[in-house]
């Protein structure tokens, strides 16, 4: 088994086991070419009913995308239910999917995969509408079936089109204030949503399985500027993620490509880290997003400590060895950090905060009246201060201040931190 096969069969036990099946046995099988209508031959065939007989197997799951024929003709010849990698991640989705919208851009891409596939399925799709007039004179089922997909799909697509209006006007709203996004994004299980929890104190769903977050988050963190920013965390990506699923999540894929800033997170531990930092620059390219300014996260750098490999590494040198195959090596810069531990954190917000060009920050000086306790709190909370010296009913305070808060307390800037303390104290 060549290595790349060898990882997408890995990541099919991966998605296996986040849908709840259990494993029992295996095959692997190369040809030349692939067989037309049961893709493995007749032959691969009858091994695989042997197989799922003995090992009393209620499905069987392939790692490549099955057309309706092949599928007919593998369950017709193995004789148990057949699925393929598509429907098993539309699976995982379908049981993850929180909010209404996720559950919208599910449906939306299993109905688009079963549309071609209800020939010979035998289900019925009455939950979907109809009554009383949905059938035609000399209507077959088949074609009353495939009608209510189309109105359901139609019905789905307008739905999600006021989702992707009501989004686009949330970021006008947003782009106005104005506060920047952050997005996470990332290959499946890269720990996106550990680090969000840690960065903004939330509790978003954390799993170790697949696919363990559909639904976009987004909260406000402060960067050590005290600049204010939005992190927004987004489903995870996988190779050959299904193209159904891609347009079904382009309402939420938007939030990535609208960022102002991606921070790109990949398992620094995994083996296919490479692979996997490849194809997340693919979908991203897919999404509209190839040009936005990247920021890669090398996490999990704790399991580097406990398997002892790569102790020492730099992380500017392994990011550039994962970023190899994209070209991108030059022009990303990459930290090593861990959402579980904590460690790096400091040093990755203090690259966001340098990769984020807005709220200009400058070092100034403030002379401010003692009275005026408001505007001394407000410096505190929003920049960072240097130093403090009070006499008499004066407070001068040199601080790291962005634009929005010297122009707040413009009456107080008397110049740059760097020019001498004069203070005149009124008798």
């Amino acid at each position: 088994m060549s290595g790349a096969a060898s990882e997408s069969f890995a990541e099919l036990h991966e998605l296996a086991g986040s849908a709840g099946v259990e494993i029992v046995a295996e095959s692997f099988q190369t040809r030349p070419t692939m067989d037309a209508a049961t893709l493995i031959g007749h032959g691969k065939v009858l091994e695989l009913k042997e197989l799922a007989e003995a090992c009393q197997a209620d499905v069987v799951i392939f790692d490549n995308d099955l057309t309706p024929t092949q599928q007919r003709n593998l369950e017709a010849g193995i004789g148990v239910k057949v699925i393929d990698r598509t429907q098993i991640i539309l699976d995982i989705f379908a049981k993850r999917a929180r909010t209404a919208e996720g559950r919208l851009q599910v449906e939306l891409a299993q109905l688009k995969y079963l549309l071609p596939r209800l020939s010979g399925q035998g289900i019925s799709m009455s939950r979907l509408g109809g009554g009383i007039g949905t059938r035609g004179p000399g209507e077959t089922k088949l074609e009353t079936d495939r009608r209510r997909i189309d109105v359901r799909i139609k019905k789905i697509e307008l739905d999600l089109e006021k989702v992707r209006r009501g989004r686009a006007l949330h970021r006008e709203k947003r782009d106005a204030l104005p506060i920047p996004t952050i997005s996470l994004a990332g290959y499946t299980n890269a720990g996106k949503s550990t680090l969000f929890n840690r960065l903004t104190s939330s509790v978003v769903l954390a799993d170790a399985k697949m696919f363990a977050t559909l639904d976009p988050t987004v909260r406000a963190i402060t960067l050590p500027s005290r600049r204010r920013v939005l992190l927004s965390d987004t489903v995870g990506f996988i190779r050959n993620l299904p193209t159904t699923l891609i347009e079904a999540f382009k309402a939420t894929l938007e939030e990535v490509a609208e960022a102002s800033l991606i921070v790109h997170m990949v398992d620094v531990s995994s083996e296919q880290a490479a692979a996997h930092v490849a194809e997340v620059f693919r979908i991203l390219g897919e999404i509209g997003a190839a040009t936005t300014p990247q920021l890669l996260v090398l996490n999990k750098c704790d399991r580097l400590a406990e398997n002892g490999s790569m102790l020492d590494v730099n992380a500017e040198v392994l990011g550039a060895r994962l970023l190899e195959p994209t070209g991108q090596h030059l022009s990303v810069k990459s930290v090593l950090a861990s959402g579980k531990t904590g460690a790096g954190l400091e040093e990755l917000l203090a690259m966001i905060d340098h990769a984020i060009a807005f709220d200009e920050v400058e070092s100034v000086r403030f002379r401010i009246p003692m009275k005026d306790g408001a505007s001394i709190a407000m410096l505190h909370e929003f920049g960072r201060v240097r130093a403090e010296d009070y006499s008499g009913n004066l407070c001068v305070i040199d601080a790291d201040a962005p634009e929005s808060l010297r122009l707040k307390l413009r009456r107080y800037l008397v110049g740059k931190s760097t020019e001498p303390v004069e203070i005149s104290v009124k008798n």
